[in-house]
């Protein structure tokens, strides 16, 4: 006797990823400005989808879901490596970040918006989440996230905006 719904969830999940990854990559590169690192966090994030697919797979966003599991990630690495001395004259490298399709200036004057609203972006914006989805994955009312997008938009608007005369 087979079972259809455990032979279903992997070519599931593999969809899941083609379909996601590179937005879900864009949408962490925004948030940590390293391509290395943003590919470490996301191949996390979904090592930590697939071993949760069930739960994820209901999750309304489960593009979004994998992106706040990225950050999460990253602020939790980030407290682990405060703790530790830092040497000095061995500054990590910043790699350049090709084939995103995403302009270089529009991808650095996002890193320059507070992290709320970074995140508000990434996630209406990039991967195309309704208000109230955004709310959900960020734990924020869906007034909060207009808010919080009106003034990102506001802000980059100002940079990329020709100065009236």
């Amino acid at each position: 006797m087979r079972k259809s719904g455990v032979e279903r969830e992997p070519k599931d999940f593999a969809d899941f990823y083609q379909r996601t990854r590179d937005h879900c990559l864009r949408a962490v590169l925004a948030g940590t400005g390293d391509r290395a690192m943003a590919e470490d966090l996301v191949a996390e994030a979904f090592a930590r989808a697939w071993a949760s697919w069930q739960k994820v797979s209901r999750h309304p966003a489960p593009a979004a879901w994998v992106v706040r599991t990225a950050l999460n990630i990253r602020v939790s690495w980030w407290r682990r490596r405060r703790r530790e001395a830092a040497l000095d004259g061995h500054d990590w490298a910043q790699p350049a970040e090709e084939g995103l399709g995403v302009d270089e200036a529009v991808l650095n004057a996002v890193r320059r918006l507070p992290q709320r609203q970074r995140e508000v972006i990434v996630l209406r914006i990039w991967l195309d989440l309704d208000t109230n989805a955004v709310a959900e994955v960020l734990g924020i009312s869906a007034r909060t996230v207009a808010v919080h997008q009106f003034r990102a938009i506001a802000s980059l608007r100002t940079q990329f905006a020709p100065a009236a005369s």
